[in-house]
């Protein structure tokens, strides 16, 4: 008898009778049913369990990069006659302007920085002051862009602009004047007393963090100079780069222009232990997911057993009828393959839909659960966000096919090298 051609119709024909199992072959049908399900969910986890963490990580370094300077300088000179150290700025403007001018660097400007106390009524926040040049203000992209806001940043001269977070704190809304109190004021016989302005609340953002909102105040930069004792002076310059991730290749150039005795520190540096423990927990998951897929596919090891043995009889006709081993272990093989590539392709939908309409799935859960089932001062965002990747998906593809392609191989080879007299002995 001539060889056919690996992968024959007739051989799909066969294997796709033997999935649609028959009623007095119940036990393989369902076998089949926990198999095809038993991948879907677990690919389905897979895909949207990275999309989470994907985005999680994505919107926790763009509120970083938003909000926060990519590098801050800082000088540390020693005061002349004293064993003291100044980290204060003098000649800033000059400073700022040639870091400007390194490559790589988009903007530098002056910071004046302090923890104080704001007051209103009988309401208390913490809170934590930068004193800012307006056209540096509007060079912030969550500040000058936020996710909401109230009243007019072009205003910023006339008052301070204050996160969503202080605001609540306070009770304040645009118009409402605050009071900012800071303990390091004027030194007089009786000792230090405590500086205390009022300045009116002219814009109010919402970064995206909780803890950039709930803290962060900004102030213009000659009145934040005179309220920290700063004149002529700053206490860092706040430098952005275009290419935030490659911050490192800027460094030694900023170093060289602050000169002797400059100090940097990097938004990594601030980041660094998280970023490292989210790529570690990136990692976890996967392998852990992975062990699922892994269960998954075992169990159509267990449904191809079963369908090996309630076929011993057919694959002995089929041997005596010509077959060969290889055409009897494609024929399994595609039964096994099936189900696995047909619950690949369930999972990824599925997965790919609950990352696209995260925000409703999670609203409902959200609505079922009595609210509060995210906590924003606990995990730094507003809401849990879902970043669909490429690369995601085409790894979970890949580990998913390629696990429960090769678990079929094995009870494929059983069938195939079973002896057709021994399968028609008790027939």
């Amino acid at each position: 008898m001539a060889s056919t051609a690996p992968f024959a119709k007739f051989e799909w024909m066969i294997a796709w009778r033997y999935i649609r199992a028959k009623r007095a072959e119940g036990g393989v049908s369902i076998m089949t049913w926990i198999s095809l399900i038993g991948v879907t969910l677990a690919v389905f986890a897979l895909i949207a369990t990275l999309a989470v963490r994907s985005g999680f990580r994505a919107e926790f370094v763009d509120t970083i990069l938003g909000s926060n300077a990519h590098v801050t300088v800082y000088q540390q000179t020693a005061i002349a006659g004293t064993t003291q150290v100044s980290r204060t700025i003098s000649d800033y403007e000059t400073l700022a302007a040639n870091l400007a001018q390194v490559d790589g660097v988009i903007r530098a400007a002056p910071l004046v920085r302090g923890q104080v106390m704001a007051n209103r009524t009988n309401r208390n926040a913490g809170i934590e002051v930068y004193g800012i040049a307006l056209e540096d203000l509007k060079t912030i992209p969550r500040i000058a862009n936020p996710i909401d806001a109230q009243g007019s940043i072009d205003r910023f001269n006339d008052g301070i602009a204050i996160g969503s977070g202080v605001a609540r704190e306070l009770g304040a809304i645009v118009g409402d004047r605050i009071k900012v109190i800071s303990p390091n004021g004027v030194r007089t016989a009786m000792g230090t007393s405590p500086r205390t302005n009022a300045y009116e609340i002219v814009y109010i953002f919402t970064a995206g963090r909780y803890d950039i909102d709930r803290t962060r105040v900004y102030m213009p930069l000659a009145e934040a100079q005179n309220f920290f004792n700063r004149d002529g002076l700053v206490d860092e310059i706040e430098v952005m780069v275009a290419d935030p991730d490659a911050v490192d290749d800027v460094l030694p150039d900023i170093l060289e222009v602050g000169g002797a005795g400059t100090l940097i520190w990097t938004w990594r540096d601030s980041a660094g232990s998280f970023l490292r423990a989210l790529s570690v927990e990136d990692n976890v998951m996967f392998v852990i997911l992975s062990i699922l897929v892994l269960i998954a596919s075992m169990n159509i090891i267990s449904g191809l057993i079963m369908l090996v043995k309630n076929k011993g009889r057919d694959i002995g006709i089929l041997r005596t009828m010509g077959l060969t081993e290889g055409a009897i272990l494609r024929i399994f093989f595609i039964c096994g393959a099936g189900i696995g590539t047909f619950g690949t392709i369930l999972g990824v939908m599925f997965g790919c839909l609950f990352a696209i309409y995260i925000d409703t799935i999670f609203s409902f859960v959200n609505y079922v659960a009595g609210g509060g089932v995210w906590d924003p001062s606990i995990r730094g965002i507003y809401e849990l966000p879902a970043q669909l990747r490429l690369r995601d998906v085409i790894s979970s593809v890949t580990l998913s096919l390629s696990l429960s392609w090769i678990v079929t191989i094995f009870p494929a080879r059983r069938a195939a090298r079973m002896n057709p007299v021994e399968a028609l002995r008790y027939e």
